[in-house]
């Protein structure tokens, strides 16, 4: 069951769960997308096709608010507040090494391999790297327990695995994403990486909207109960 976050006629956010993909892709396997459709067209008793936009991503192992439209002016409105950076986004991850310093601002180009579905943090552009997209990101130490570090990110850009790559150059992998070097992976093959907040101005209606997600139920986010209380 697929938790409503946030619904009016323009937009819909829900709460992903780790392991689903936002959209289809070669696997064929079912999306929240489809969830979603499949939700509206029930509860709204939509007798044809659902109209769905995808506006942005969430990564299959992460979970966190994800938001769609449900109409094509809403969906080129998010679509430009995303690309001019008006929508705020906020991230949490657990890694397994304490940053040094504590907080801080990261800048990184970002560069994709297609093919492997993996992307490289450089600390500078060359030639070799022209295709490059710069990646900038603020984070924060916001509680630690034994091994288990958890930041708070502030993304500035919303570049293709930027958090893991970025956090990953500077030795503070996600816990169990394996893809950018955390040494085992997590058993249902997530990662502690949870979008847990996204801020903007509803396309629309012109007022602020900001929509919390709540971690997913697992020892390891359980930890941090007393932070993570909504």
């Amino acid at each position: 069951m697929i938790k409503i976050l946030y619904e009016d006629n323009h937009l819909i956010a829900v709460n992903k769960p780790n392991n689903i993909l936002v959209q289809g892709d070669e696997t064929g396997d079912e999306t929240l997308g489809d969830q979603v459709k499949q939700y509206i067209k029930e509860k709204y008793e939509k007798p044809g096709d659902v109209f769905l936009g995808t506006i942005h991503r969430l990564d299959r192992p992460a979970s966190g608010v994800t938001i769609f439209a449900r109409t094509s002016k809403s969906l080129e409105r998010m679509n430009k507040f995303f690309a001019e950076r008006q929508i705020k986004k906020t991230y949490w991850a657990v890694v397994g090494k304490r940053p040094d310093p504590l907080n801080g601002h990261l800048t990184h180009y970002i560069l994709k391999d297609s093919h492997k579905n993996v992307v490289k943090a450089l600390d500078s552009l060359s030639n070799r790297s022209k295709d490059a997209k710069r990646a900038d990101l603020d984070y924060e130490l916001i509680a630690e327990i034994g091994e288990h570090f958890l930041l708070k990110i502030d993304l500035q850009t919303g570049r293709p695995h930027q958090v893991r790559a970025q956090l990953a150059r500077i030795g503070c992998h996600i816990k169990g994403d394996v893809k950018y070097g955390f040494p085992t992976p997590n058993k249902d093959s997530s990662i502690h990486l949870h979008c847990r907040s996204i801020s903007f101005e509803h396309p629309v209606k012109k007022e602020t909207v900001q929509i919390t997600a709540s971690v997913p139920n697992e020892q390891v986010w359980r930890l941090f109960k007393g932070i993570n209380d909504d």
